[in-house]
């Protein structure tokens, strides 16, 4: 009894011939899927994203190529964009621009008594003094990493770099300022 279910069922989803079936595909089998809602735009689509980023450091020199290579492509639906900066450590994605910077220096609030705030592992400082964004740097690995996020976009972007971030560089204990 199971194998005629299921041998209904199958007939019922694919079709069954029926008399007068000449084996043709039917209208709606060869009709195109409907698709909507876009998909992020290939990279070539966005300009190219012109950065000011602070000089290399020997630090930066040592531990940024790992975090680099390991960056996605698509970052929270957004796909990566090409950038044009005084150094190789910075990345983008979207528009308005997600930007991952690789050894900046220590945030002037990452101060003692200030918190931070843990997510898969990796403690991250949360500056919100600037209006046009919300700058997450990573402050317990051998170099500052920083995310900068564009007014209106929540944190899905960084949760999703704590995995590529630990993965590229080891935890060190954090040093906060002054």
């Amino acid at each position: 009894m199971p194998v005629v279910v299921a041998l209904v069922v199958l007939v019922n989803v694919l079709g069954a011939g029926t008399e007068g079936d000449t084996g043709a595909p039917r209208d709606r089998d060869r009709a195109p899927a409907q698709v909507e809602g876009a998909g992020p735009g290939s990279r070539e689509d966005l300009p190219v994203l012109p950065l000011e980023v602070p000089p290399v450091t020997p630090e930066a020199e040592a531990s940024c190529p790992a975090v680099m290579g390991k960056l996605p492509l698509e970052l929270a639906g957004e796909t990566s964009r090409r950038v044009q900066s005084d150094t190789p450590y910075v990345y983008a994605w979207g528009d308005p621009p997600v930007v991952l910077t690789c050894g900046v220096p220590r945030p002037a609030g990452w101060t003692v008594g200030a918190s931070a705030i843990q997510i898969n592992g990796v403690q991250w400082y949360v500056d919100t003094a600037d209006p046009d964004a919300t700058v997450w740097t990573a402050v317990d690995r051998p170099v500052y990493v920083e995310v900068r996020l564009p007014p209106g976009i929540d944190s899905a972007p960084v949760t999703e770099l704590t995995v590529p971030l630990a993965e590229a560089l080891p935890y060190q204990a954090p040093s906060p300022g002054p």
